[in-house]
């Protein structure tokens, strides 16, 4: 993956996270973050829309994007909403973190 792609699957990656608080913030009846879900998934979306485009397979890229996702999420819902973190939930971020690791060297050979 070129620096270009894993700049552009960065920014994918932040787009989802930003359209996904948005998302738990519009579940609480603030209707105006509904324009942040939109505009958090168009931008993830189109990011990776780039990531393909740069020649990055689609399983290595969606691969890398949902589980980052899935990992950040389950940090940030913990800090900004308070929600459980067990240590169960912590071995399944490692593993993703694992996984993601093995996905990006077993695309390379």
């Amino acid at each position: 993956m070129n620096m270009f792609a894993l700049i552009a699957l960065i920014g994918a990656i932040a787009g989802e996270v930003v359209g996904t608080v948005s998302l738990r913030m519009a579940s609480g009846g603030k209707k105006l973050w509904w324009s942040g879900v939109g505009l958090g998934y168009v931008f993830a979306f189109g990011m990776l829309v780039v990531v393909l485009d740069q020649g990055v397979p689609l399983g290595v890229a969606y691969g890398i994007w949902a589980a980052a996702g899935v990992a950040i999420m389950a940090i940030l819902s913990r800090i900004f909403f308070n929600e459980p973190l067990t240590w169960v939930m912590s071995l399944g971020i490692v593993l993703i973190a694992g996984g993601v690791l093995l996905i990006e060297i077993g695309a390379a050979h």
